[in-house]
């Protein structure tokens, strides 16, 4: 063990540690949840990429020697390809709005950088504060990376979301053909086809995809370079257009300033608008996943129109029972992004005054979700989505037999006349075929074409065949 020494006093940490005091009591006072900083994916490489970045415009304007600028790009290079992952021990809930990460951060990068120039570990050469965190405070530093951090983790929940889009497209295409039966209110309503459904899922998937991306854009605004409130101090002159094109260099994404420092510290609209996507996403799954689960009940005493593929058994005392899991893994991921969409609301509320110090459970809540998110969505693709199939003959016979299709009969012949005729094929247990053939209200011919549920699925078939009907009434 060795000894360090900060305002409060000393305390012994690892000697194998990179890390230093300010770490150690974090790791004492916060240790809660077992989740630290490097269990959300990119945000210590983004945080180590401000620090290489701040450290080669200190150097470029003067502010700081080449030689210590140097092994503090090395140091943080290092970080970034995850050479000191064990070196980051700070659980994930903290108070300080992130200032433990932050000086975690710095110690690591100070403590390897002395290393390289000097051959020993220490700050006798650079100096976590002075050195490493130059130009910078916690409070620009971790929301700046956060909002790194949500550019990468959105980027790959978009591919996850494309790969969604193309299989609901196939399966559009494939099902176009397949009639089955609309239902609204969770009663029989007029035919349409799986095509259309799944379609209709591609659709929102689109547009959903739209406002992540717009949400993404968003991203590239950064607070860096405010520093503790806003004012900029303890910023050398020139270190503002240095630091972003510095940032640019290294990541290759066009960064910038956001146009008002002070609002981009104290207001975190951008994290409500970023967790309100991920609900919107989660939210369009959840209900889709109900739907499969709905329509894939039974199979001896439910819709049983569609096939959920059986991926394990379903019950420990029922032989042969196949439940929807992986539906139900997606409900499940749903609830707890709604939930984290609530936290991330209030943590946004509550930033008081200059500075919003929520950043840590900000950065679980968003980033959980996301990883949920498109962990699932694969999975949900692979194990269920790729091999449902449609059970043709079941939902042909609902289809031909919801008593909805007296709807075409009271288009023709008033709505009392389609009452009365869908009221008897209900009390007769027939289609309204059978009933409209008994009353000869239609010869079979006209029956056939009128109410052939696939023609009433298309609105130009369904209208054709309307005017069809018309001009043969009116021929004869």
């Amino acid at each position: 063990m060795r000894e360090e020494k900060d305002l409060l006093g000393t305390l012994m940490v690892p000697d194998d540690a990179y890390y230093g005091i300010q770490t150690q009591r974090a790791v004492l006072n916060f240790s809660v949840s077992g989740q630290t900083a490097g269990d959300i994916p990119h945000f210590l490489w983004s945080i180590a990429a401000i620090k290489q970045a701040a450290a080669q415009a200190n150097a470029q304007i003067g502010a700081l020697e080449p030689r210590k600028a140097a092994v503090i790009v090395t140091a943080s290079q290092e970080v970034m390809n995850g050479n000191f992952a064990a070196h980051f021990p700070i659980d994930i809930f903290q108070g300080g709005g992130g200032t433990s990460t932050n000086m975690n951060m710095n110690e690591v990068v100070a403590n390897r950088a002395n290393e390289l120039l000097t051959g020993a570990r220490g700050y006798d050469a650079i100096h976590p504060n002075t050195h490493v965190n130059m130009g910078q405070s916690t409070n620009d530093v971790i929301p700046a990376a956060m909002k790194m951090t949500s550019r990468m983790n959105i980027k790959h929940l978009l591919v996850q979301l494309e790969k969604l889009e193309a299989v609901l497209a196939d399966k559009s295409r494939l099902f176009a053909d397949k009639v089955k039966l609309g239902r609204t209110c969770l009663q029989d309503a007029v035919p349409m086809t799986f095509g259309q459904q799944f379609g209709a899922y591609r659709t929102q998937v689109s547009r959903l995809k739209e406002k992540l991306t717009e949400v993404n854009e968003e991203a590239l605004c950064l607070p860096l370079g405010a520093t503790a409130i806003g004012t900029g101090l303890s910023t050398h002159e020139g270190y503002l257009p240095a630091v972003y094109q510095w940032l640019e260099t290294l990541t290759g994404e066009k960064y910038r300033p956001e146009t008002d420092f002070f609002d981009g510290l104290q207001h975190g609209d951008f994290y409500i608008e970023f967790s309100a996507q991920l609900k919107k996403i989660a939210a369009f799954l959840s209900k889709m996943a109900t739907d499969f689960r709905i329509q894939g009940s039974g199979p001896r005493a439910g819709f049983n129109e569609i096939i959920v593929p059986a991926v394990q058994p379903g019950s420990s005392i029922m032989p042969g029972k196949i439940n929807p899991v992986m539906p139900e893994l997606m409900n499940q991921i749903a609830y707890q992004v709604i939930g984290n969409d609530v936290t991330v609301t209030m943590a946004v509320e509550g930033g008081e005054l200059d500075l919003n110090v929520w950043e840590p459970v900000l950065l679980k809540a968003l980033f959980e979700s996301c990883s949920l998110l498109s962990r699932g969505i694969p999975l949900f693709i692979d194990k269920c989505l790729k091999d449902i199939a449609i059970n043709e003959e079941v939902s042909a016979r609902y289809a031909e037999e919801s008593t909805a299709l007296a709807t075409v009969v009271a288009t023709l012949f008033g709505y009392q006349v389609g009452s009365r005729i869908a009221k008897a094929a209900y009390q007769q247990q027939c289609s309204v075929k059978q009933v409209v053939l008994a009353e000869k209200l239609l010869t079979p011919e006209q029956a056939d074409y009128l109410l052939d549920p696939m023609n009433m699925t298309d609105p130009q078939k369904s209208t054709a065949a309307i005017k069809r009907y018309q001009t043969e009434m009116n021929m004869s």
